[in-house]
């Protein structure tokens, strides 16, 4: 395996060593290229640790066939008008239905194209710590029967954030009697450290959980069944890849990559904990990724050529041995 060193200048070289050029040019704003008419791909990445290291080894991926990449960090919103505009190429964080509103429209107008799902049965709610659920906390219904318990607390992420703004709302309306909880807003990061402060000492605690992320390896949790018409339980989502659509029409072996770049949930669990909670960097953990799974490279580049025509896995292979 290579070291952690070698691992993160590998950017800089990955498609300049798919054409055997012989200056190697470095990464400079984010972007990467072979030589100078080799086409770059631009990525829309959503600051979110799942869709960051997905977009990177997909952007590796690129690389080793001859490509180079951009990668700009920015809202939903603003990548989406970007993809419309031309500005951008590829998006892999279309959350569905949250984006619901803003992608339909795009794709209705023809100016985006959905090119697959690539997770599914992503999920969004309430979690609580096994041991709670096993103690008969099975659907949000259940929360208030043991109010004392969870000291009449739920606990959210950021403040402003669509997931808190749910369970507020469920509290405002005293869905299932949460009328007198109180919702705790912090941070991502302050509510999954209270939540394992809570589960070290074996107390109850209910909180915003969602998958893919590093939580469902790191604790031993369970989600929260919905109740008729739930809008804080067990919402499933599925993310989709979103293309412009003269992107895919410039680069029909690039558009049968990403319809074929399907990720399972624990792999994208896995990137999360390598890049955000082991604090690793995306490079690397991208990296690492694609040398031991190269089975599943395999299949999201059947059929699909590198720049210099032959099959793009047998360029992949190449650079990733040479590396």
């Amino acid at each position: 395996m290579r070291s952690a060193c070698r691992r993160g200048g590998v950017r800089a070289g990955l498609a300049a060593f798919a054409f055997a050029v012989s200056t190697v040019l470095g990464a400079v704003g984010g972007a990467n290229a072979a030589n100078d008419d080799a086409p770059t791909i631009r990525f829309g990445v959503p600051t979110w640790p799942g869709v960051t290291v997905k977009s990177e080894v997909a952007a590796q991926l690129l690389e080793h066939m001859g490509y180079g990449t951009h990668q700009m960090n920015a809202s939903p919103s603003v990548i989406l008008n970007s993809l419309k505009t031309d500005d951008l190429d590829i998006y892999l964080g279309g959350w569905m239905p949250t984006e619901k509103e803003m992608i339909d429209p795009l794709v209705e107008a023809g100016e985006v194209e959905t090119l697959t799902t690539n997770i599914s049965d992503a999920l969004l709610g309430v979690a609580v710590p096994t041991y709670v659920w096993e103690a008969g906390v099975r659907t949000e219904a259940d929360l208030d029967k043991y109010a004392e318990k969870f000291d009449r607390k739920l606990y959210g992420i950021e403040a402003g954030s669509g997931t808190n703004k749910t369970l507020q709302d469920a509290i405002d309306a005293d869905r299932h009697g949460l009328g007198d909880w109180e919702l705790v807003q912090s941070s991502t990061s302050a509510m999954l450290a209270q939540v394992g402060r809570k589960i070290r000492k074996d107390e109850w605690i209910a909180f915003s959980g969602w998958r893919p992320h590093w939580m469902n390896i790191t604790y031993d949790i369970k989600q929260l069944e919905a109740v008729g018409d739930s809008r804080i339980a067990a919402q499933k989502s599925d993310v989709l890849t979103v293309a412009n659509v003269d992107f895919v029409e410039r680069h029909p072996d690039l558009a049968t990559f990403f319809s074929q770049y399907q990720i399972e949930n624990e792999e994208q669990s896995r990137w999360i904990l390598e890049y955000s909670y082991k604090e690793r960097e995306a490079p690397d953990v991208a990296a690492e990724w694609i040398e031991e799974n190269m089975d599943r490279v395999a299949t999201f580049l059947d059929g699909v050529k590198a720049r210099d025509g032959r099959p793009a896995i047998e360029a992949v292979r190449e650079a990733v041995a040479a590396m």
